[in-house]
């Protein structure tokens, strides 16, 4: 692997210095220019014509066009000041979005960081490249922002409606365009070095930039070489965090080491485990305090290179291509591995057993005096005395440490391409791209089931029986913290699994664009149009040992991790057409429409089209009316079509059927029994860890969901308040037959709310047969079935909002910036028949990531001579239970609401020369500590640590210093 690794670096090198020694060598370097951004256009599209533009959602270059698409953008003056370094960090903060998977997500995060528009999925919005599809980081083809080059990005462009004939067809939700610096020429360099008031999460990021103009500025060239590298911060480092806290109970988790061995299903004793003492078993299960050892914010290393060039070879015709490379590493560390509910069978003459437990044990079982003196001394199998006892075992392996698994990406892109002119008022563009990523899991510390049992399965210190293995070593499950060795943990532990998942995507694309040649009579500009074909391969694998592909066999690994290779291609044909109707007359100003169609034949899915039209009206100068409509469709990634069924890990910390819930309740004792629980009535404990089993896979009868999105909104720039800009637009978006799975709580309520135990809805979920629970080995306990099919809807609806305002004065310049989002409504309904769950302004197992109703970011920049102090306000509205979850879990009062939050970020920057800037920053300035709402109220992946640290700064306050060269 580090071979290959070797060739893909060179590979790579290679690839992005012929990027930039595709043009004649450097000519004199040219000072690079400032200024603001302030339209939503790209860099031509062809001849290198400067007064020809592309505006984001839309392919029709036009430098008058005003486009209907509310789009809004993120400049690199807002990065700068910010000091983001991975470009996930303020996608997430944005007024509309959801957080994702990120740093702040330790146990759930895969080695990548993915943005969620609208809360609608990662896997229904695009991010693009300059306008290109950048390859997908796995088996979901969504990508991975860990890749972008932060230091090369001018400005991020957030298309939230009329994007799928100009993007794709799958842009449901929207688009994310990373626009890259054009025609940079000069040298760059900055650095960064940033760290918590607590002293750790130390983060330092170095990036140099190096462009050129050339051959009288035909042609320009720029390479980029960045460095970037975080620190963890630990949740047993912060007062709020330090011990695991139940949602329901309220009480802080036991201790994180005294962890004596628990034995579930013990006949006559039920579930019991060790006392302090170790010396005898008692009728008691103490929860482990796994939270020290989990983590805020994970580990992150990134070496990344950028390269691209541009050079005019005739008038008119421009050859151009762009190289991207990015090795990147993602430690997450969890918890101590152990033996969650495995059956072992364990020797009577097992040397680590005390003596009184053997007795408590020989009792439960059966066995008189005399029988359990026998066994107690027959250390031979085949000795007529020999017996063993067998009973899922519960047992924290705290002296090995965490369970660490480091994600190492590699991944290269490169595209080529020519562009120019075929008449005066017509151009074309020509590229291919090729990329490809490789995301390596390496896993330590879990241990292993089949050496697990061999070493449980001994009757002496030095050598384990009947082992298959002659380096087993016996284990001792039954003493206190530290009694399992050094030689133990070695043989159980030390094997290192891994797992590799590799994508490649292939794009093709031609464009023509311009005008007609012609305005219509009541018009100054010409109807202008766009069309185009575009061809795209995938391909997609995931390759694992044989230890992770075998189910339970990687102790605490959830599910297993079994071969997938899926492929697909795409072919498309577009076309738009913008047409402006009216100009400069009475009550209209502006009027244009807009219209555009695709067509997408999927080689699995099908052919569909999709299609859009939209317009703006600017019925006086100063205000602008604009509004879109449109048809999408989604069709299955790789991993909704190929991926095998397995059994794994969700969230439920109460199960309908523990404890005494079902004594004297026929219906329920009758549901509990039909779904294999009927032997433990009375006896069933809720799922270990509050982690509940359920199974899951890909359909290959999937089909394409369909989607309709519309906006409506308006545009206020009056003469009267020089500098103002206002803009207000309403969204509106439904997914119909969604390629969705449902929650476990969807599952449970179709059982439980009324079923009964002859319904299919009850008898789906199977239970643990050595326990009655919903936890337990996978190769025994399905749990819950969360079938993907396409009969999910989805909908959202809300309002985004801009407000920005310029005012020189005098004696300083003010700049005045805000952005909010109002959401009225975020609807998930798994099936026709099931919940229509609203999770807007809610957060529980079954709603995932936080989407308040209310989300605010806003600036306000003082700038005097060469001092800017900036402060920015983060708003986020006051969240509560889900009303449904509240209904079936008693949570503590204390955690079933979360006020409204703010946070403040000062920053101070100054430009001390003409080449050197300095900036300070304190970030979470009044050191606004997270809400407390307990560890088991949501989702593992996003409510951790007793909060939510992808909603809510979990890391307290944090200083930033950079210095900026440039020449």
């Amino acid at each position: 692997m580090k071979k290959l690794t070797r060739q893909r670096l060179l590979a790579s090198t290679l690839i992005i210095g012929s990027t930039v020694a595709a043009a004649p060598a450097f000519g004199q370097a040219v000072a690079p220019t400032t200024g603001s951004v302030e339209t939503s256009q790209e860099s031509p599209t062809a001849g290198g014509q400067s007064e020809d533009i592309v505006v984001t959602g839309t392919l029709i270059r036009n430098p008058n066009l005003i486009a209907s698409n509310p789009v809004g953008v993120v400049t690199a003056e807002e990065l700068d000041l910010q000091q983001v370094n991975v470009a996930e960090e303020f996608l997430r903060e944005l007024p509309g979005a959801v957080p994702s998977i990120g740093s702040a997500v330790n146990n759930g995060n895969g080695g990548a960081s993915f943005v969620n528009l609208r809360g609608l999925g990662t896997n229904r919005n695009i991010v693009l490249l300059d306008g290109t599809r950048i390859v997908p980081a796995g088996l979901g083809g969504v990508v991975d922002l860990n890749n972008i080059p932060v230091a090369l990005i001018e400005r991020t462009d957030i298309l939230t409606g009329g994007a799928v004939t100009t993007y794709g067809a799958d842009a449901i939700a929207g688009v994310v365009n990373f626009i890259t610096k054009k025609d940079f020429a000069g040298v760059d360099l900055n650095l960064s070095n940033q760290i918590t008031e607590r002293g750790d999460g130390h983060t330092i990021r170095a990036d140099l930039t190096v462009g050129a103009n050339f051959d009288d500025g035909r042609g320009n060239a720029v390479f980029s070489v960045g460095y970037q590298q975080a620190d963890p911060v630990y949740q047993g480092d912060r007062d709020f965090s330090v011990n695991n806290i139940s949602s329901t109970t309220g009480r802080a988790g036991g201790s994180a080491t005294a962890v004596p061995t628990v034995l579930d299903g013990v006949p006559g004793l039920g579930f019991v485990q060790l006392n302090p003492a170790g010396d005898t078993l008692v009728p008691y299960y103490a929860p482990f305090n796994f939270n020290p050892q989990n983590i805020f914010q994970t580990p992150f290393e990134r070496f990344n290179l950028f390269g691209q060039a541009n050079y005019e070879v005739t008038p008119g015709i421009e050859i151009y291509n762009q190289g991207m490379f990015s090795r990147n590493s993602v430690s997450t560390i969890i918890a101590s591995s152990g033996t969650f509910g495995n059956s072992l069978e364990i020797p009577f003459s097992n040397p680590y057993l005390p003596g009184n437990v053997r007795s408590q044990l020989c009792t439960a079982e059966g066995l008189t005096t005399a029988e359990c003196n026998a066994a107690a001394t027959a250390t031979d199998p085949t000795d007529p005395g020999f017996r063993s006892f067998s009973f899922p075992t519960y047992r924290r392996f705290v002296e090995a440490g965490p369970r660490l698994s480091e994600y190492t990406t590699t991944m290269f892109q490169y595209k080529a391409g020519v562009r120019g002119d075929i008449t005066s008022n017509i151009g074309f563009d020509l590229f291919g791209t090729y990329g490809e990523s490789d995301n390596v899991q390496r896993q330590s510390g879990n241990g292993l089931l089949s050496r697990l049992r061999q070493a449980a399965f001994a009757t002496s210190t030095d050598s384990c029986l009947n082992a298959v293995d002659p380096d087993c070593v016996p284990l001792n499950l039954f003493g206190p913290a530290g009694s399992i060795t050094a030689d133990m943990l070695g043989y159980l532990t030390g094997p290192t699994t891994s797992s590799t998942t590799q994508t490649t995507l292939g794009t093709v694309r031609g464009l023509i664009n311009g005008d007609v040649g012609f305005a219509l009579p009541w018009a100054s500009e010409r109807i202008g149009f766009a069309i185009g074909g575009e061809y795209r391969e995938y391909t997609a694998s995931s390759v694992s040992d044989l230890a992770t592909q075998t189910p339970d066999e990687v102790l605490g690994n959830g599910a297993a991790a079994p071969d997938v290779f899926g492929s697909y291609n795409v072919k498309e044909a577009f076309g738009e057409l913008v047409i402006p109707i009216a100009s400069q007359q009475p009550f209209f100003e502006s009027l244009t429409i807009e219209l555009g169609a695709r067509y997408s034949d999927y080689s699995l899915s099908g052919g569909n089209w999709t299609w859009k039209a939209g317009g703006s009206w600017e019925p006086v100068r100063g205000l602008r009316i604009r509004g879109n409509y449109n048809k999408a469709t989604r069709a299955p990634n790789i991993g909704e079509l190929f991926s095998p069924a397995v059994t794994g890990l969700d969230n439920l910390e109460v199960d309908p059927c523990s404890g005494s819930k079902p004594v004297g309740n026929a219906a329920l004792t009758a549901i509990c029994t039909a779904q294999g629980g009927g032997a433990f009535i009375g006896q069933i404990t809720d799922p270990v860890a509050a982690q509940v089993n359920v199974t899951t896979g890909g359909n290959l009868a999937l089909d394409v969901e369909k989607a309709e999105t519309w906006t409506i909104g308006a545009v206020f720039q009056p003469d009267f308040v020089p500098g103002l800009a206002v803009t207000v637009d309403y969204y509106n978006i439904v997914v119909t037959d969604a390629i969705t799975t449902p929650t476990v709580g969807d599952v449970l309520d179709a059982c439980f709310e009324g079923g009964s135990a002859a319904d299919e809805a009850c008898t789906i979920i199977r239970r643990n047969p050595d326990t009655g629970g919903l936890s337990g080995p996978s190769g025994t306990t399905p749990g819950v079935p969360l079938a993907l099919s396409n009969l999910g809807r989805l909908e959202t609806a809300g309002i985004d909002f801009t407000i920005n305002y310029r005012r020189d004065l005098g004696f300083a310049g003010l700049n005045l910036a805000m952005n909010g989002n109002w959401t009225d409504k975020s609807v998930f309904q798994a099936t026709p028949s099931g919940v229509a769950r609203e999770c807007v302004g809610y957060y529980s197992t079954n709603c995932a990531s936080i989407q308040p109703e209310w989300t605010l970011n806003s600036r306000a920049t003082l700038t005097v001579e060469d001092v800017d102090v900036s402060l920015q306000w983060r708003y986020i509205d006051a969240v509560q239970v889900e009303p449904l979850a509240l209904a079936a879990v008693a949570y503590q009062p204390q955690f079933t609401s979360i006020g409204a939050k703010s946070y403040f970020d000062l920053t101070t920057r100054f430009q001390a020369t003409d080449m050197m800037t300095f900036t300070v920053g304190v970030q979470n300035l009044l050191d606004q500590q997270p809400p407390l709402v307990g560890s088991t109220i949501g989702t593992t992946a996003y409510n951790s640590g007793n909060t939510y640290p992808s909603t809510y700064d979990a890391l307290g306050r944090r200083f930033v210093m950079a210095t900026r060269l440039r020449f």
